[in-house]
């Protein structure tokens, strides 16, 4: 599992260990392994030319040491300082000592400089940093043309929460140090990140205290479910599925589709599109009534093409077992009826979505989606799973760690593809995991079989609900 922490848990860590070390260690691992790090991305260090933007705090000093380094080994290294009176002096002593190059930021060849460089290391701003850049930073990051280095996170960016206020480095890659930070991990901050790579420099900061996490195959693999020789339907988990219209039956379809792709041992559908979703799916057990007739379930999705149809809701949220609500659901349901729910409930909308059940612009939750997260689950008492460009799942039991999905790919952005999940997710729920082990869990799964059905073209809901065994076999398989 990656885990990541913000600023304060880091820096403490940081001071923890550096009791222990001698003066300036630190720095020394950590412009250590960033030195590592470049010559791996310039494959030839010796007469390459590398940039150095260097600030006024420690991060200009793990520039200016890592420039050091691939100076005594060929590099012609220039440092362009945009403080030059508070630069790290010890690591301009290094640089100059060997044989790099030193100059002020704002010297009529600075630009110059930098766009001729085969590499140019991002030393402006370090974690603690707030706000974009200021306008000289900003046009020396504009004219970098070669690789560029972020170091230890994109100057401009914040680290604890992935927001971008203002112009910030795109890095070809950053180089953190000890820890992941959130910002590295969750958009927008995650698409000026590039490439990660995580530097060891000793710190532990303890696990209780991650702000962000992100499962690996190995974690999903040891919550998904498997039958045992005695199971039945039942142990499996029976879904219940509301959705559909006269309108929309494909997404009850969909729905269904993804539940049944998820291991369920049977899904009951209750809604107008039965005759679409028995033509596809004969073995759906579908009910002409309302959801409290359908029959035993030990979850519930609703909301998928629902359109203003509210009258399954009620009986959904009053029951007593886990319940799923997306889409048309979102808008129908009653926050005050989400929260007195003694059962748990997962809400997975869309970064839209989300707006209009915060009250904000859509813009601001793309802007500020661990934020808003966060929010929505405060609000509602349930778990969150917000779908976009980062998927995050939140858990209303403060202080867990937020999850964030790294699977998926921009072509399962397509209509459809979250009533699969939505399906595919309430399966997980009916089995009996935990909520924000089974959106955590059924995201995952959902982005790695898009990425198969995927495979770099186009892809349809269809396709990725086909895929989720061949997801599930690989994940299984690691």
């Amino acid at each position: 599992m990656r885990t990541a922490y913000d600023v304060e848990t880091v820096r403490s860590a940081e001071r923890a260990l550096m009791a222990r070390l001698p003066d300036g260690a630190l720095m020394q691992r950590a412009a250590a392994g960033l030195a590592v790090a470049c010559a791996d991305l310039l494959g030839k260090v010796y007469g390459s030319r590398v940039a150095l933007l260097v600030g006024s705090g420690d991060n200009g000093g793990d520039a200016l040491y890592a420039g050091a380094r691939l100076a005594r080994r060929g590099a012609g290294v220039t440092a362009l300082l945009l403080s030059p009176d508070r630069a790290h002096a010890g690591g301009l002593a290094a640089l100059r000592a060997a044989g790099g190059t030193v100059t002020d930021a704002e010297s009529d060849t600075a630009e110059e400089t930098v766009s001729r460089a085969d590499l140019v290391l991002d030393g402006i701003v370090g974690i603690g940093g707030r706000g974009g850049l200021r306008p000289r930073a900003a046009r020396l990051a504009e004219a970098a043309r070669g690789l560029v280095v972020a170091v230890d996170l994109p100057s401009g960016v914040d680290a604890d929460t992935g927001e971008v206020h203002g112009d910030a480095v795109r890095a070809t890659a950053t180089v953190t140090f000890g820890a992941y930070k959130p910002g590295l991990l969750v958009d927008p901050a995650r698409e000026y990140a590039g490439a990660l790579r995580l530097v060891g420099i000793g710190l532990e900061p303890p696990y209780e205290q991650a702000a962000v996490e992100a499962l690996h195959h190995a974690d999903v693999a040891a919550l998904l479910p498997e039958p045992t020789g005695e199971s039945d339907k039942y142990r499996r988990g029976v879904v219940g599925v509301v959705a559909g219209s006269e309108r929309y039956p494909g997404a009850a379809v969909l729905a269904v589709a993804g539940a049944l792709h998820g291991g369920a041992g049977a899904v009951r559908y209750a809604g107008p599109a039965a005759d679409a979703v028995l033509a596809r799916f004969p073995e759906t057990l579908v009910s002409a009534g309302p959801p409290a007739k359908a029959g035993r379930v030990q979850s519930w999705v609703i909301g998928p093409g629902l359109g203003d149809d509210a009258s399954g809701l009620l009986d959904v949220l009053t029951s007593d077992v886990p319940v799923l609500i997306d889409a048309d659901g979102l808008r129908l349901a009653d926050v005050n009826a989400v929260r007195s729910r003694t059962a748990p409930t997962v809400l997975t909308p869309h970064a839209g979505e989300a707006a209009a059940l915060l009250g904000v612009a859509r813009d601001e939750v793309e802007g500020q989606r661990l934020t808003s997260v966060r929010s929505l689950a405060s609000r509602y008492a349930a778990t969150v799973l917000l779908k976009g460009s980062t998927t995050l799942i939140a858990s209303p039991d403060a202080p867990s760690p937020v999850r964030v999905n790294p699977t998926g790919t921009p072509w399962l952005a397509t209509a459809g593809s979250g009533d699969v999940l939505s399906g595919l997710t309430g399966s997980l729920l009916a089995a009996g995991l935990h909520p924000l082990d089974a959106a955590s869990a059924a995201a995952y799964l959902h982005g790695l079989a898009a990425r198969f059905a995927s495979n770099g073209a186009p892809v349809s809901a269809q396709d990725v609900a086909h895929a989720v065994p061949a997801a599930w076999r690989d994940v299984r398989g690691s």
